[in-house]
Formats: C-alpha cells, structure tokens, sequence
C-alpha cells in the first residue's frame, strides 16, 4: 500500500496557482505513517487562534523569512506544534497549491513517518494529535456537503466526522487529492454528490 502512494505522489503533476502579490505563503504536512494500513496526522487547533481556531488541519502554516523553501516550513511548523523531528520525515512530494479564505496559499506535501513517534501537542496552538486511517476516507463516508462560493466556481466540499472530531474545508479539499490520487476514487468537488437511495 505505502509503495503505491510513494509511486503515485512522486509522478503526479499537481496544480500550480499563478502568483498573486497580496498571497502570503504556507506549507503544510500532509504526514502518513510507516505501516500496512498508513494513517494520516491531524491536529485539533486551539479554540483562541486567530485563524481556523478550534478547527481540524494539517500541521503547518506561514513560510518565515528564514525558511529556505516551503517543505522547510511545512517540517518546521509540524515540529513547532506536534514535536516531529524533521529527521524522522520522509518526504515524497507536494500535491496542488489551495487558497485559503485569508488569501493564503498553501501547498500540501505528503510525507511519511514512523508509526511509532509520540507527538507533543503545543498547547498555544494545538488542542490535540490524532490519526485517521487513509483508507476511512475512500469510500467518502461524509456526514454532509458544504457548498462554498469561492474564486469565482462554486465547490462542494464534503464534511467526516472521526472520533468526534469534524473534518472538512480546506482541509477535506487536501485530503481528498490524496485520496483520488492513491484509490483512484472519483470524488469530484465541483459538482454535488450523488445522493444514496436512503437520501432519495
């Protein structure tokens, strides 16, 4: 299984956004671990965060002067709040840049770690540190469907609920590449899913 992802991130092209000067840069971590069954890391952000407080995301945030390029931010920021040594990440490649509604973009990169390391929780940013296996969201077992009308398209971007944490918005936009990409699934966010017959 981890063959596949690591073969299928590193021949993707993923999408590139033309530089706009009022976006300011992020990275994040897109951290799968080292096992038969990759589980993926995300963080429950502190409820006072200015930004996406209280909100599930990926490890990361906003490229620093210093950083030399954004896979150091993405490797800095997962240290800064979970406790992950850059040394135990294996990076594998980025997937497509997204904009968040604060005018941010963010690039994903996917990386895997050891399923063994103990992450400590930065209490000024993160609530917690939990894992959800990759495959839980294959079949795309979305609880609901938030239509959002951003840069001009309309999107439709699914909401999971895993172990009473809410997943969705940009977040789910991310998940859901790597999904498509590694499954071959087909959950296409510009258009309204499919109800089941029970919705009918």
């Amino acid at each position: 299984m981890l063959d596949s992802v690591l073969q299928r991130v590193q021949s993707y092209s993923p999408r590139t956004l033309a530089i706009q000067p009022h976006f300011r840069e992020a990275a994040v971590l897109m951290a799968l671990t080292r096992s038969a069954n990759p589980e993926l890391l995300l963080t429950l952000r502190a409820q006072g965060l200015s930004t996406h407080g209280g909100e599930v995301a990926f490890p990361g945030g906003r490229r620093d002067p210093e950083d030399a390029d954004l896979v150091s931010t993405a490797l800095r920021e997962a240290q800064e709040e979970v406790g992950l040594s850059p040394g135990l990440v294996e990076m594998v490649g980025p997937l497509s840049e997204v904009v968040s509604r604060h005018a941010i973009k963010v690039t994903p990169y996917v990386g895997i770690v050891p399923d063994y390391v103990e992450y400590r929780a930065n209490a000024d940013e993160i609530d917690s540190v939990f894992s959800v296996p990759l495959d839980f969201f294959a079949s795309d077992p979305r609880e609901m469907t938030h239509r959002i009308d951003y840069l001009g398209r309309t999107w439709y971007v699914p909401s999971y609920q895993f172990g009473g944490y809410k997943i969705w918005g940009l977040t789910a936009v991310m998940l859901i590449e790597l999904v498509n990409l590694v499954y071959d699934t087909k959950i296409i966010l510009t258009e309204p899913p499919q109800l089941s017959k029970k919705e009918l």
